[in-house]
């Protein structure tokens, strides 16, 4: 399945006048303090463009999100992570079939200046994350299942790939749809949505070499497509995209043991139709999990008792195809990027019981996938 056919399949056309209104902002707009600028990836070529990488801001305690402008020349941005000291904005270009990983720097966080590219040795890379060590960007290569490793050298930028692990899907072709790091530092984890797996590596930081430590495999068909772990360390919940579920697993960080046990619906009991999750979240007081399900356009909300998830909320987005979700810095606020729509929502959250209310605001944008604060 290449990145073309999945943004079809993903239902990548989306609100056809989204560019216009988002285009109608910017000629007035003024750049936003730290801590309350946004990066915005989105499909430029997909059948209704998108932008590339916009830049948003919110004033004050106004949760509304208004566009301070577009970086020009950037093609299809969908995931972002950034350097520990803030500096680096790195950033994947899931163009098919030669991907690419970007690195900008963000030292005037609302004028982000491109430093420079590298191949991602791969098709479609859809998501990446800077390594414990500051030393390298990992990338999944979601069009060819394979996962690269990229040495960040002085300023910021991206050397040539040190490293690529390719995976092999037993009942179909590999597609790598994430890689992180584990809590520790210690561990890379991959989770591959058409190898049904996920991969736990080593990195020797001074090779720039993954080892395979352990290979975990989950039922046919479960397509799982992100991971995040619980504050403790100690858990993980995994978001299946072709079953609407959540799969809950222990982890060992002395041991690098991902181990599933659970697995919970992430739609109430009857649901039918198309039921994919995107984008699976823990809160900060880990008590809660948030995912978003496309097909119903929703946030799911699970409390958490110890190895324990309970579905207890499920709850309009405002827009269609909820991609992705993250929430703002003190989790007030979700904010999702709804694919088909072409539109950002944002939905109050309450802190103690952890619900969305419902939309209350967006902001157009065309093919959008992500928001990432600065």
């Amino acid at each position: 399945m290449t990145a073309v056919s999945r943004r079809t399949f993903l239902g990548a056309a989306g609100a056809a006048g989204a560019a216009t209104v988002l285009g109608s902002q910017l000629a007035g707009a003024t750049p936003w303090s730290p801590g309350t600028t946004a990066y915005v990836g989105s499909y430029t070529s997909s059948s209704v463009a998108g932008h590339g990488l916009d830049v948003v801001g919110r004033t004050g305690d106004d949760p509304a999100l208004s566009a301070v402008r577009t970086v020009t020349g950037i093609p299809d941005a969908s995931w972002f992570d950034r350097s520990r000291d803030g500096r680096t904005l790195y950033m994947t270009n899931e163009g098919d079939p030669d991907g690419a990983v970007s690195a900008l720097d963000i030292g005037d966080v609302a004028n982000p200046k491109l430093l420079g590219s590298s191949p991602s040795q791969g098709a479609a890379p859809t998501h990446l994350s800077v390594h414990a060590s500051q030393k390298f960007v990992l990338a999944a290569n979601y069009g060819s299942g394979s996962v690269v490793v990229l040495p960040i050298e002085d300023g910021g930028q991206l050397g040539a790939a040190t490293d690529l692990q390719q995976h092999t899907g037993k009942d179909r072709q590999a597609h790598a749809h994430q890689v992180v790091n584990d809590p520790s530092g210690k561990w890379v984890l991959s989770v591959d949505l058409g190898a049904d797996s996920v991969y736990v590596y080593t990195l020797d930081v001074g090779t720039g070499k993954l080892a395979l430590h352990k290979h975990v495999t989950l039922p046919t068909g479960a397509g799982p497509r992100h991971l995040a772990f619980h504050p403790d360390g100690k858990h993980a919940y995994l978001a299946q995209e072709l079953r609407p579920e959540i799969t809950v697993a222990s982890w060992d960080s002395c041991n690098g043991e991902f181990i599933p046990h659970t697995v919970v619906p992430a739609v109430p009991p009857g649901s039918s139709g198309d039921l994919f999750p995107g984008e699976i979240a823990v809160s900060g007081d880990g008590k809660f999990v948030h995912a978003t399900v496309r097909g119903p356009n929703t946030i799911a909300t699970f409390t958490v008792d110890g190895s324990k998830l309970t579905l207890v909320s499920s709850v309009d987005t405002g827009g269609t195809w909820p991609r992705h979700l993250t929430l703002d810095a003190d989790e007030q606020w979700f904010y999702v990027s709804n694919q088909r729509s072409g539109t950002i929502t944002w939905l109050p959250r309450d802190a103690s019981t952890g619900l969305p209310g419902k939309a209350a605001g967006s902001l157009a944008v065309p093919s959008v996938n992500s928001v990432f604060f600065a």
